[in-house]
């Protein structure tokens, strides 16, 4: 009964106000006797104040100009800023100091560097558990190289048919103890290939074998051999196998691929501390966004996680927690 009462009253004083304002504007009776009916004088000229600035906002020439109409309205929430914020520097490339001078000069909002910076954790943290989260059964091919971001090493692997990232990792050296640990982890997770393909590095390839001592890592290697062997009879071979061979990956070009894909990302930082929540953060990114085009038709609108395991998940921004998209407009 008591909440009752208070709405009721809260919402008696709003409609008093919006009452006083009207008279007050349509001069049908004097300021100084609303004021004194009601007993706040100061009252009156403030809602005057606030309805005068409603109806030239409502009726000013930039909301009527038929040459710039408005299109559609937003409903801006502090979880649609956070999507903005992430969409800026993960679709746009956007620095941070790039977001907050957009939110500044765009949207009329003030937002500090470390404000940014917390969004950008706090999404990481959600994005490194996704990422461990995620069965590997389903990969067969596995491609494994090193990028490079300034001098330090960044220890990566994807699924050769779905472009998945699997492993995405900044180390201080790139010797076969290093990869070693990471390949037994992603081990743990159920990844067993069929086999992988790599560059000649003898750390690398020497934690291939560790990790899986059955698994052949030198297919490519392997080709070279029985072409030299063969002589001219190998081209009569690779004609009867081409059809096969055309959907047998033979190069690790798609892990270099990965390279260039995080570079814009990767150049905005000078250097890669904390790498865990930044990588782990991008790594997610480029697993759970969907392919807006791409040779292959059967990854055209999936992300590389939906064509690996076959099963659909809500959009990115979504699965950090921050809500639902926008509807579309038409």
């Amino acid at each position: 009964m008591k909440l009752s009462a208070c709405a009721a009253t809260v919402k008696l004083v709003a409609n008093e106000r919006k009452m006083i304002a009207v008279r007050a504007l349509a001069g049908t009776e004097p300021v100084s006797t609303l004021a004194a009916r009601h007993g706040v004088s100061p009252l009156v000229y403030r809602q005057m104040r606030k309805a005068s600035a409603a109806l030239d906002e409502l009726f000013s020439p930039t909301q009527t100009d038929d040459a710039d109409p408005v299109l559609f309205s937003l409903p801006v929430t502090r979880r649609w800023l956070e999507q903005a914020t992430l969409g800026l520097t993960m679709i746009a490339h956007a620095s941070m100091r790039g977001v907050v001078e957009f939110m500044h000069d765009v949207l009329g909002v003030s937002i500090s560097l470390g404000t940014v910076h917390n969004i950008h954790q706090r999404a990481a943290q959600h994005a490194v558990a996704i990422n461990d989260s995620v069965d590997l059964s389903a990969i067969r091919v596995g491609l494994h190289d090193e990028l490079f971001q300034g001098s330090q090493p960044v220890l990566a692997g994807i699924d050769a048919a779905s472009t998945y990232c699997y492993l995405l990792a900044a180390e201080d050296h790139r010797d076969g103890d290093t990869w070693a640990v990471h390949l037994l982890d992603l081990k743990a997770r159920a990844l067993n290939p069929d086999y992988t393909i790599a560059d000649a590095g003898t750390g690398l390839r020497a934690s291939q074998k560790r990790a899986w001592p059955d698994t052949s890592g030198a297919f490519w290697h392997g080709w070279n051999r029985l072409h030299a062997a063969m002589g001219r009879k190998f081209y009569g071979v690779w004609s009867a196998v081409s059809q096969a061979m055309q959907s047998t990956p033979r190069s690790s070009s798609l892990v270099e691929n990965l390279n260039s894909r995080l570079r814009n990302c990767l150049t905005l930082r000078r250097h890669l501390n904390g790498s865990r929540a930044w990588l782990g953060l991008l790594q997610f990114f480029v697993n759970h966004r969907r392919f807006m085009r791409s040779r292959c038709g059967k990854r055209l609108g999936k992300s590389p996680r939906e064509a690996m395991t076959g099963e659909d998940h809500p959009h990115w921004l979504t699965l950090l927690g921050l809500g639902p998209l926008q509807p579309r407009q038409s």
